[in-house]
């Protein structure tokens, strides 16, 4: 009894110490990590102290530490990856293919347009090359025939005399107009006669001698009506009217000629000539839409070989 009495007064003790140590135990652990905070943020203090003190006085002997606290070194200058993706490369290539098509489009159009004026010239050239070679000059002819005198002038103007009566069915007016500002006219022979018909009676025309090529023109178109140069020759006639100052004939031949045959070689002619008798016969209106008319059905006589010869027409009636 006295025994246990002893040993319960040391276990009270024991207890107390045991209960004290387990509630001082945890009040000590938060100073223990307050100071290594501290200490953490101490030292980052002292080197930023340490890195401004070398900063704002350097000096070379030896007493300041190189700084801790540096700033990043630049990094070289790399070439950009492509970061747009297949996509973006893609439509760029379709970019760059759409605009060579464009400048070979550009280039292309500029070489049709210079090809397109190369061909109307050459065009014009032959259309001139052959109106020459099929419309033969007077004057050209009479290089090569020599001018009658003494004797073989009589016989010249009886022989043209004759030629233009087995022309015209004896419609000549003798031998009077055969010498007619003392020349001759010859009359070619090449094996057609609705050409030869139709050459004499140009170079007829061509001397001035406008009643007499009528004459003869006009038995061609009779003689020759599905011949080449009757278109000619109807378009001829009405010139030689026009060139006397006959514009109320000169106009009809022109329409009748263009009336009869509107594919014939002259017809475009006679349309253009139309509107000059008619303009000269005071109805300017009648003259325009003659010119208009002869725009539309011949649009390439139009812009070539009779495009300088319309526009004047069409200046001189005053078409708009």
């Amino acid at each position: 009894m006295p025994h246990s009495s002893i040993r319960l007064p040391r276990l009270r003790r024991a207890g107390w110490l045991l209960g004290a140590a387990l509630l001082t135990a945890p009040m000590m652990a938060p100073p223990a990590i307050a100071q290594s905070t501290e200490d953490i943020r101490i030292r980052k203090l002292e080197q930023e102290v340490r890195a401004l003190q070398r900063k704002v006085f350097p000096g070379a002997d030896g007493r300041y530490f190189e700084p801790e606290v540096t700033a990043p070194t630049a990094a070289p200058n790399a070439v950009p990856a492509n970061t747009g993706g297949p996509v973006t490369d893609l439509l760029a290539r379709m970019d760059a293919v759409e605009a060579a098509l464009q400048r070979l489009t550009a280039q292309t159009e500029v070489n049709q347009n210079a090809l397109n004026l190369l061909n109307a010239r050459v065009e014009t050239l032959e259309a001139n090359r052959t109106a020459a070679a099929q419309e033969p000059r007077y004057a050209e002819d009479l290089a090569e025939t020599p001018a009658p005198s003494g004797n073989n002038a009589s016989g010249n103007s009886n022989a043209t005399s004759a030629n233009m009566d087995a022309m015209t069915g004896g419609a000549s007016s003798g031998g009077s107009g055969a010498n007619a500002g003392g020349t001759t006219v010859e009359k070619p022979s090449t094996g057609d006669a609705g050409d030869d018909a139709y050459v004499y009676g140009f170079r007829l025309w061509d001397a001035g001698r406008y009643a007499e090529a009528r004459s003869v023109l006009e038995a061609m178109v009779k003689s020759y009506p599905k011949h080449r140069r009757a278109s000619w020759a109807r378009n001829l006639i009405g010139r030689s009217y026009l060139d006397q100052k006959q514009y109320r004939p000169a106009a009809e031949a022109f329409l009748a000629n263009y009336l009869e045959n509107r594919d014939g070689e002259r017809a475009p002619d006679s349309l253009v000539y139309l509107a000059q008798a008619t303009a000269a016969l005071g109805n300017n209106a009648k003259a325009c839409e003659a010119l208009e008319e002869f725009r539309l059905v011949y649009p390439g006589e139009a812009s070539n070989r009779l495009s300088s010869l319309s526009q004047q027409v069409a200046t001189r009636a005053k078409c708009n």
